[in-house]
């Protein structure tokens, strides 16, 4: 007989609708995951959810033979935005593999390497304006670091020097944060509410990014160049299986898509500059290795691949900081087939047709896996010890087709940035006090942290 799944007691009619803040759903979910442990449900009006939030489990479900990616909920919503884009689109979509094989070569590592000097330079732009602020100057580093973020994106992939480190905050960035919000959101809404009250919101959010996506366009057109980068094939190339380009719209799709999947690399980042700070023999390592590397002269290509230690603190920081959150997976339809599915060897069974959403809140932190899992450790990220680390806790970019198709783009990204902050910025903790605390939508982020900057002296 299967063991019942978890579930808080809930209210008369609304179910459990109060234990999930619509604000801070995620910051919910992981408190919900330490309670309840590896698997769990909420029924939210008669609808039921299912939360996964163990290694074993959440391996399990990757399994792509039995189990696939599921549109459903805030994704669904945001395809008013993005339409059937690579990260939206559903399963039966072939406009999905169209844009994979066309997109994919672009941002494969070999692509990127090419692109080393644009997120170096990008970077360097954001140190000297933090230098320009003088000794001390107080900063609060993911707002810092969502400017770069879209800085480096719009440069590497599309050919567009911004110059949005400075100034105002360009416009895009808060319809990223009005648009996923509203996706989040809506969902658990009436239809009435989000038609009447929100709706306008969303839409205006929805205008100013495919009016940027558009922009972009629209200069490469009428400014044709030599560069060959992503921007050049999604209007150019024709996908090798069918002979199709992509549409005009799928183009804008993707433009908008990319700045939201790569938000989630200042979330990390700005994570990182925390546990760092709270853990200042993993800071000194970083530093010996890359003082080791790099020595007095330039940092290149060459040296990411050197960067052992560094690659430990970027992955120990995706661990702790889940700053892309989790995922949704439902088992693979069955034509005639009903029957219920059974996890963990049958000690649990869902219906045949339940989604499940990972929380890598809980599957990152499995005691089951990890010593001391709240513990920052680059040392188990590294060499042999990562390796033997099960699948299913190196999850941070989704699993397997649907993987995020910018995986690359971010490592390199994190890894860049991270490299420079630790080689040449001190940091300070404007209050030493501060313990993490999150929020966010398609990302999480830490909330009110703010440092003092300060060129390191070496």
């Amino acid at each position: 007989m299967s063991t019942p799944i978890p579930q808080p007691p809930g209210v008369p009619l609304l179910g459990n609708i109060f234990d999930v803040d619509p604000n801070n759903t995620w910051w919910s979910l992981k408190t919900l995951a330490e309670k309840y442990g590896e698997i769990f449900q909420i029924k939210v009006l008669g609808h039921r959810i299912v939360f996964v939030a163990s290694a074993a489990l959440a391996e399990e479900i990757c399994d792509e033979k039995r189990f696939r990616k599921f549109v459903g909920g805030p994704i669904v919503e945001i395809r008013y935005a993005v339409h059937d884009a690579l990260f939206t689109a559903f399963d039966n979509e072939p406009s999905w593999g169209i844009a994979h094989r066309i997109i994919a070569p672009q941002i494969s590592p070999e692509a990127l390497a090419g692109h080393f000097d644009e997120f170096l330079q990008c970077t360097d732009e954001l140190l000297a304006k933090w230098q320009g602020l003088g000794s001390g100057a107080q900063i609060r580093p993911l707002n810092e670091l969502n400017r770069l973020n879209l800085e480096a994106t719009t440069l590497t992939l599309f050919g567009k020097k911004l110059n949005c480190l400075e100034g105002s905050e360009h416009p895009m960035l808060q319809a990223m944060e009005d648009s996923t919000s509203e996706a989040m959101k809506r969902p658990n809404r009436p239809k009435l509410l989000n038609w009447l009250v929100h709706g306008s919101k969303f839409k205006k959010a929805t205008r100013t990014m495919r009016s940027f996506a558009a922009e972009l366009v629209k200069q490469r057109q009428e400014h044709p160049s030599d560069r060959r980068d992503l921007l050049w094939a999604m209007l150019n190339a024709k996908d090798p299986e069918t002979g199709k380009p992509l549409s005009d719209s799928e183009v804008i799709d993707e433009i908008v898509s990319m700045p939201i999947g790569s938000s989630t690399a200042p979330c990390a980042i700005a994570a990182g500059i925390l546990f760092l700070l709270q853990n200042p023999d993993a800071l000194a390592k970083a530093r010996e290795e890359i003082d080791g590397v790099l020595g007095d002269g330039p940092f290149k290509q060459e040296h990411v691949s050197q960067l052992h230690y560094v690659a430990g603190v970027v992955r120990e920081t995706l661990r702790l900081s889940c700053a892309a959150p989790g995922f949704n997976i439902e088992p693979i339809p069955k034509p005639g087939d009903k029957s219920p599915v059974l996890l963990a060897g049958g000690k649990y069974q869902v219906p045949h047709n339940q989604a499940m959403i990972i929380v890598l809140a809980g599957v990152n932190r499995d005691p089951a896996v990890f010593d001391e899992p709240l513990a920052f450790r680059p040392e188990r990220m590294v060499g042999e010890a990562f390796e033997r680390l099960p699948a299913g806790v190196k999850k941070w970019f989704g699993n397997g087709k649907r993987e995020c198709i910018g995986k690359h783009w971010a490592w390199e990204f994190l890894v860049i940035v991270m490299t420079k902050l630790i080689r040449d910025v001190d940091f300070e903790a404007v209050d030493p006090n501060y313990q993490l605390k999150q929020d966010g939508w398609f990302n999480i982020r830490p909330i009110d942290f703010s440092v003092k900057v300060k060129a390191r002296a070496r």
